[in-house]
């Protein structure tokens, strides 16, 4: 990512840095997640803020730029807050024996210059290398496992003098079950070292069993992501964005069939507003090409793909055009992730090649 000289890429902050333990934080909700985890963060954070005593400091209230995340299904919008509420109970309740991460200066990036035109090519490029990928092939009792980097931006007030900082880049492992009922969590700063479950009566968004159950043709997709969307999305949000970062869910901390990806990629083409980047940066510093959308509130979602093999490394929120009363400037990164690895695992907290803990 293009960091200003003066401003150090998260993976160079150190716990040396100023760090204010008792400092109180609203992430934007949305990566604090697992499509939900985006959603189901935030309410975790809502969560303990109502048991625990007012501190001295005040996080100012923005409008949340990621969407209450589409889910396909709307029953699962439920999922996710009982989700968290099973998650509290397991790992602690109040955050408990989990370790603050350091922040440093905002983190901001060289904005990419948008080709809605050469949106609609790159997209059939990208979805022809997703068909010509070996998908996974999972089956009952197994979890898809996702471990990425990721790394949020967020003003931050102490004694009325407020100032945007960034969290340190750190690692994030996500479990779910093959069903989506069953799942473990475990990110830095936001669990506890052993993690949270993501264990729910019902499937868990973009679960693998409902993955393979999407329609494959591109119209026939984008209709039904639409009509979903439409019943959980907040109203303030546009359902053209909303179905954006719907697909956007499903592509990243999910593991979808080649034929589902590329028709995911191909729906995506027939959104508005969508437009191609010619270059944005993930949360590792990989240089690729992206996909994106700009919101009402003009956030850009950037989806970046290697610019040789088309493959997903990531995605970020950059603000493109910020409002007169934001807190960000152009070029801020809200939000940064890079995929390390996805794979198809035997049991919960597995990783690949490796045994349960």
């Amino acid at each position: 990512m293009n960091a200003s000289p003066s401003q150090p890429h998260p993976a160079e902050w150190t716990e040396t840095q100023d760090l204010l333990p008792s400092v109180e934080r609203d992430l934007p909700a949305g990566r604090h997640q697992f499509h939900k985890e985006h959603m189901m963060a935030q309410i975790h954070d809502d969560l303990r803020s109502a048991t625990r005593p007012a501190a001295p400091v005040v996080t100012p209230q923005r409008r949340n730029p990621f969407l209450r995340r589409a889910i396909l299904l709307p029953a699962m919008a439920c999922a996710l807050a009982g989700a968290v509420v099973g998650g509290l109970a397991l790992a602690g309740g109040n955050g408990d024996g989990k370790t603050p991460l350091a922040t440093g200066p905002a983190l901001t990036t060289t904005i990419g210059a948008a080709d809605a035109k050469g949106a609609p090519q790159l997209l059939d490029r990208i979805s022809l290398a997703a068909a010509d990928t070996s998908g996974p092939t999972a089956h009952d009792g197994q979890f898809i496992y996702v471990a990425s980097k990721v790394a949020s931006t967020y003003p931050k007030t102490v004694d009325d003098k407020t100032t945007v900082v960034s969290q340190e880049l750190h690692s994030r492992q996500a479990w779910v079950s093959v069903d989506g009922l069953d799942g473990w969590l475990i990110e830095a700063g936001e669990t506890s070292d052993k993690g949270m479950t993501l264990e729910s009566k019902v499937p868990l968004g973009g679960a693998y069993d409902q993955l393979v159950k999407l329609p494959t043709d591109p119209d026939t997709l984008l209709r039904q992501i639409y009509k979903e969307s439409d019943a959980v999305r907040d109203h303030e949000v546009p359902r053209d964005q909303a179905a954006f970062v719907a697909i956007g869910d499903l592509l990243t901390e999910s593991y979808p069939p080649a034929d589902v990806a590329a028709a995911l990629y191909k729906a995506a083409a027939k959104i508005p507003g969508v437009v191609a980047v010619d270059d944005a940066v993930d949360a590792e510093g990989r240089h690729g090409i992206a996909i994106a959308r700009q919101d009402n509130t003009g956030d850009r979602t950037e989806w970046i793909f290697d610019k040789k093999s088309l493959r997903l490394l990531g995605e970020r929120v950059v603000v493109v055009k910020p409002g007169a009363d934001s807190e960000f400037k152009a070029g801020t990164v809200i939000f940064t992730s890079a995929i390390t690895e996805r794979a198809v695992v035997d049991a919960k907290k597995q990783t690949p090649g490796g045994t349960a803990s």
